[in-house]
């Protein structure tokens, strides 16, 4: 494992220390005459946002002192302000960078590829990343791709090592992240590395093939097609403007470098809803449309939802942001990838995040989906492993509505639940609707410390 801050067991020495020497002491960080104790709010990157105090309206301060992680990678100024440039309006960067490299690797591998049958860009994306000539911008990439040369791409979120055999990264950056002020203060957030550099795939991609000429006549395929299935709507939107961002800014620097195959490359719209439906019918349309790449979906659910119908349909699905570890084994053919890490690495900085704070007694709400559960088990194991026991670790989940156009998750019984439990921490795995949990805590009378 890689680390640039305190090593993880040392970590979870000092969560031990800290909760033997309360226990000893019999004291706690509670007020004495308080019955129910305070709970501090921990998250995970579907809601450490600046945008999500939103959710609770009128009372986003709620989420003040609220701490979490995500996976994120420092980035350069540079590249913010080109993303700014795309969308002036951003305020959060989550999985930009990812949607970026996602995109533009795509485009590495169809020009190494010399076409744009899926397949056979497929089996070029790993290598894109590992053992070759070394570079970091576009045109220079796609310069030494045209000439048939192997390169070993790294990006602003690909920073210390290329993908596994699996096509994910072998390694990942994860953020601290403290919600002050209601916003994100960036003076607080800590950054930790992950993941080992040996899982790096060895396997040699085929040979490439140099291009010929200039532009494309259309024997290789061209022009190259990415189709959209981010969440434009659902409760993951609040993180696609980054997600969009990030791509746009890929396809307009790969046309600006002269595109791919000797064409600008195409991007077609789509919604992928946060919803199994609404995803289905957007990724048969952008099927239907000759769509080679397809970019997405955001939630690690829809994406196992779906990716049945996109091999089928012998196309590419390829997330910026899907961390459910289970997808690291999917039935894929070969032709899913992604950019963001596996919560079984996540889940390890989360629960170094919560030891820090020496909390007695947790408990652990998740959506009831591949992605909340799959984290959930991974931080439930990790705070075992610290001996955080099953008497001390209390985990519920809840039904996340199917779309944006049912109701509201009614968390009056989960938060009551919680109340009775008497828990210093209370981890939220969810995206949105985690708004719905936190108010629902207030109601309730629990007290959250800020």
């Amino acid at each position: 494992m890689l680390a640039t801050r305190d090593p993880r067991a040392a970590i979870l020495a000092a969560g031990a220390a800290f909760l033997l020497a309360t226990s000893a002491c019999g004291t706690t960080d509670k007020p004495e005459d308080t019955a129910t104790p305070q709970v501090r709010l921990y998250g995970t990157d579907g809601n450490m946002l600046n945008s999500f105090p939103a959710e609770l309206k009128d009372r986003g301060n709620l989420v003040d002192g609220m701490k979490g992680t995500t996976p994120l990678t420092p980035l350069t100024e540079d590249f913010k302000q080109r993303l700014l440039r795309v969308d002036p309006k951003l305020t959060d960067y989550l999985y930009s960078a990812e949607s970026y490299d996602a995109v533009v690797i795509s485009a590495l591998a169809a020009q190494l590829a010399g076409s744009t049958e899926p397949t056979q860009i497929a089996r070029q994306i790993v290598g894109v990343t590992t053992n070759g000539q070394r570079c970091t911008e576009v045109k220079a990439c796609l310069k030494l791709a045209r000439e048939g040369q192997d390169i070993e791409y790294r990006g602003p979120s690909l920073t210390r090592a290329g993908f596994t055999v699996s096509g994910e990264p072998a390694t990942a950056s994860y953020a601290t992240l403290h919600f002050d002020d209601q916003k994100i203060n960036d003076a607080k957030s800590e950054f930790v590395g992950a993941g080992n550099e040996s899982d790096v795939s060895a396997k040699a991609p085929p040979t490439p093939r140099k291009q010929q000429g200039g532009r494309g006549d259309r024997a290789d395929g061209s022009p190259l097609v990415f189709g959209e299935l981010l969440p434009r709507t659902g409760d993951l939107a609040l993180a696609y403007p980054p997600m969009r961002a990030g791509a746009a800014l890929a396809i307009k620097e790969i046309n600006a470098a002269g595109g791919v195959l000797g064409d600008p490359v195409t991007w077609i719209d789509g919604d992928d809803g946060t919803s199994v439906e609404v995803a289905k019918a957007t990724v048969a349309s952008l099927i239907s449309r000759d769509v080679h790449v397809i970019i997405g979906a955001g939630a690690s659910g829809i994406s196992t939802a779906v990716l049945p119908q996109v091999v089928a349909a012998g196309r590419i699905l390829f997330s910026p942001s899907n961390t459910d570890s289970a997808l690291s084994k999917a039935e894929d053919k070969g032709l899913y990838f992604r950019t963001a890490p596996p919560d079984s690495l996540q889940g390890r900085a989360l629960a170094d995040v919560i030891l820090r704070d020496g909390p007695a007694k947790i408990v652990v709400v998740a959506r009831r989906d591949s992605y909340g559960e799959g984290l959930q088990e991974t931080v439930r194991a990790e705070l075992e492993q610290a001996g955080i026991g099953g008497d001390r670790v209390k985990l519920l989940s809840y039904e996340p509505p199917a779309d944006a156009k049912h109701a509201p998750v009614d968390f009056t019984g989960v938060a009551d639940e919680i109340k009775a439990y008497g828990p210093e921490a209370v981890l939220i795995i969810g995206f949105a609707e985690s708004a719905g949990l936190i108010t629902a805590l207030d109601d309730a009378g629990v007290p959250i410390r800020h």
